[in-house]
């Protein structure tokens, strides 16, 4: 019983380890600026071929910077101002800002 104890203990630790950080990724949002160009509710970006980054998902937010770090032109990742803002970020930094992004509220919606 014990070792199951610690086994499940150990878990719980590393799934943590690498749990997302909204404060930490609203900090960082805050450092590069982010809402320079996609607003400052991240919902009215600056320019209308901007993305609207308020309230969504965020896995797809943490790939698409990924895909700008890596200057991704297969997913159409290519921006020489999004691939500076995102050269600093680390893998962590990314999914804490994409966890930012995603709690806030959505204003994408869909007409039907």
């Amino acid at each position: 019983m014990k070792k199951l104890t610690i086994a499940l203990v150990c878990g719980l630790v590393s799934i943590n380890a690498f749990a997302a950080d909204i404060a930490a990724g609203e900090a960082l949002a805050k450092k590069y600026n982010c809402a320079a160009c996609h607003g400052a509710d991240y919902a009215k970006p600056i320019d209308p071929s901007y993305p609207k980054l308020a309230g969504q998902h965020a896995d797809y937010l943490a790939t698409a910077l990924a895909a700008y770090k890596r200057g991704d032109s297969v997913n159409g990742r290519v921006n020489p101002i999004m691939s500076g803002q995102v050269a600093p970020l680390s893998g962590k930094d990314m999914k804490d800002i994409a966890a930012y992004l995603a709690s806030l509220p959505a204003s994408v919606s869909q007409k039907r």
